[in-house]
């Protein structure tokens, strides 16, 4: 795969490494047509304004002009977005995706009436025109979610005036991606070769799990000097972005920006807090294996670059990307025939852009929209979090595929909340395939450090990022100023009380804050760790062959936003308003961490 010494440009990568935008749309021209298209049904939802509350008709003709709308939109930025991220040094690119976002923000604000004007419709008024027009039941979820928001939306003038913003607001969170991944130079680090070559995010990953705690320290300490260059800059874009969304909350009436971001999927904010505070309930747990680490890799000091070298030795497993396709399979057969048909769709016809190239956005996602495929982007390395993270964007791409081939496009999306809970449960899945097949101690003992790790990088630093984002949120709400030097050093205490006395308190770890992209997200990190915890009691039940867990499982996948996130994770089986899930994920880390310190005390 990949050279990380040498990231090859865009048009070195080999076709079939990369995915073919041209099943969107043909070819820029094609997209023009479409975006002109676009443009001009503007003045088509302008019409529909003041239409509304007329008549039974008059509303099923104003949501569906205005759907139809937004599905041509979608289609349009998904592809603009997606040229982007594969080369985010093309200027053309970059163009096409900026004008993208504009026409975005240009249809929001001939829409945004649309709110408003359902919310003035009488109550009983609306329920005689469902019951008048049988067409308008299909909306009935959409229009009862809107409704619920009736003390929170502005009048339609105002909310127009802040849909037309909608650029402006998200220039922090531009100016943080464009830094981040375009203008950022990392310095030449030694790998293990003892060659010199150029820092890069896929290159980071793969030096902090060397087995050689000088390469460790030296790729750490690369990437946060770079970062800590920038910390002002990087302070002030996440202060931007927080003052957003403080702003919005503000202005739309709502306690404060938490309580918004949960509204929107009406979340009770009891699931947010009783994750926050089972995690500092089991944070002795956390504490142990912390120790753990320090004990079996034999160091005086346990420092913030040692978090992720393999316990176990050099890793047992690697597989390059045709082989952790295979493998991927095999883990999933337990979700059916059916099921892997589709992921064999996905793996056989270039939805998927594989290798880490110059200019590439980094990290991993599963994007498209209701008209395209289940994309998915990778900067992909022959490790077995790499396989980990192929089975999670499968999970989501798998999500989009059956809400999207049982939903109308009003469903046809789901929430994060929703979404992170289909990703890990393949992940979950995968851990019980391969603690059932691997028999070797060592092998073993390493997907067991592995799972370990995982779930330390998700229930726990998720909710510890979680509660950091709370709390600059309160911050700004507050008049404190989120300077590099305060955010720092509450980050860097924050994280000494979550992995405890066993770890060194370095000085680089204060400025992570400044590389997490989900800081701007608004309230979002915290559905990974929930969405971890559903995940084990799902995965399990399903790898087990619980009788109806396949079936259940499948008929969420096909929910989309159907329904309240809430009550679709109930018909599933899984209650988040109670913590007795956490409890279950929290024993499932125990067990498996006795089980690792037995296989190590047996082959002393």
């Amino acid at each position: 795969m990949t050279d990380p010494s040498h990231l090859p440009n865009r048009n070195e990568v080999p076709e079939e490494l990369t995915w073919n935008l041209g099943l969107i749309f043909k070819d820029d021209a094609v997209f023009e047509a479409a975006f002109t298209e676009v443009k001009e049904s503007i003045p088509d939802v302008e019409k529909v304004a003041g239409t509304l509350g007329k008549s039974a008709q008059d509303l099923l003709t104003g949501l569906e002009t205005i759907l139809k709308t937004y599905r041509k939109l979608e289609t349009v930025y998904v592809y603009a977005s997606m040229k982007s991220d594969q080369d985010t040094n093309n200027s053309t690119n970059l163009a096409l995706n900026a004008r993208a976002a504009t026409l975005y923000a240009n249809v929001a604000a001939a829409g945004s009436f649309l709110e408003p004007e359902i919310l003035s419709i009488d109550t009983k008024v609306l329920e005689g025109f469902l019951a008048e027009e049988p067409k308008l039941e299909l909306y009935r979820h959409y229009l009862d979610k809107i409704s619920r928001q009736k003390e929170h939306i502005l009048p339609s003038e105002q909310e127009k005036l802040l849909a037309g913003a909608q650029d402006v607001f998200e220039s922090s969170h531009g100016a943080f991606n464009v830094l981040t991944n375009s203008d950022m130079e990392y310095p030449y680090v030694e790998d293990e070769n003892g060659d010199m070559v150029q820092m890069s995010d896929g290159l980071y990953s793969v030096l902090l799990e060397s087995l050689n705690p000088e390469l460790r320290e030296g790729a750490f300490k690369a990437m946060y000097q770079t970062y800590g260059q920038f910390k002002n800059t990087l302070a002030q874009t996440l202060s931007g972005e927080i003052k957003r969304h403080n702003f919005m909350a503000q202005v739309h009436h709502y306690s404060d920006a938490k309580e918004a971001a949960l509204a929107d999927n009406n979340i009770p904010a009891v699931v947010y807090d009783n994750l926050v505070n089972s995690v500092h309930k089991y944070l002795p747990l956390l504490h142990r294996y912390v120790a753990l680490r320090k004990k079996i890799l034999k160091l005086d000091e346990l420092n913030s670059w040692d978090m992720y070298a393999p316990l176990t030795g050099a890793p047992e497993l690697s597989y390059t990307y045709e082989e952790a396709q295979a493998e991927a399979k095999k883990a999933l057969a337990p979700l059916g025939a059916d099921y892997l048909s589709h992921v064999d769709e996905i793996f056989n016809n270039r939805y998927i852009d594989v290798v880490e190239s110059k200019g590439k956005r980094t990290g991993a996602y599963s994007g498209g929209g209701y008209d395209t495929p289940p994309y998915e982007l990778l900067n992909w390395q022959d490790n077995i979090s790499n396989l980990y993270t192929l089975v999670h964007e499968t999970g989501h791409s798998m999500h989009s595929w059956y809400t999207r081939h049982n939903q109308e496009y009003v469903y046809g999306d789901y929430p994060i909340f929703v979404a992170e809970i289909a990703s890990t449960t393949n992940e979950a899945i995968l851990t019980e395939y391969l603690l059932k097949t691997q028999t070797d101690p060592k092998v073993r003992a390493f997907v067991l450090n592995y799972y370990l790790d995982g779930f330390k990088g998700t229930m726990f630093r998720q909710t510890q990022f979680a509660e950091f984002e709370d709390w600059i949120h309160q911050q700004d709400a507050a008049g404190n100023p989120l300077t590099a030097e305060y955010l720092s050093e509450y980050y860097g205490n924050l994280n000494q009380e979550y992995y405890g006395s066993s770890l060194t308190k370095d000085a680089e770890i204060s400025w992570e804050w400044a590389r997490i992209p989900h800081f701007y997200y608004n309230y979002y990190v915290y559905q990974y760790a929930t969405g971890f915890a559903a995940a084990n009691t799902l995965g399990h039940a399903v790898a087990h062959e619980v009788p109806g867990s396949q079936e259940a499982y499948l008929e969420y996948l096909k929910a989309g936003s159907s329904k309240d996130p809430v009550e679709i994770m109930q018909k599933a089986g899984v209650d988040m308003t109670k913590s007795e899930y956490l409890d279950k994920a929290f024993a499932i880390f125990e067990e498996r961490l006795n089980e690792l310190e037995e296989l190590i005390n047996q082959n002393k």
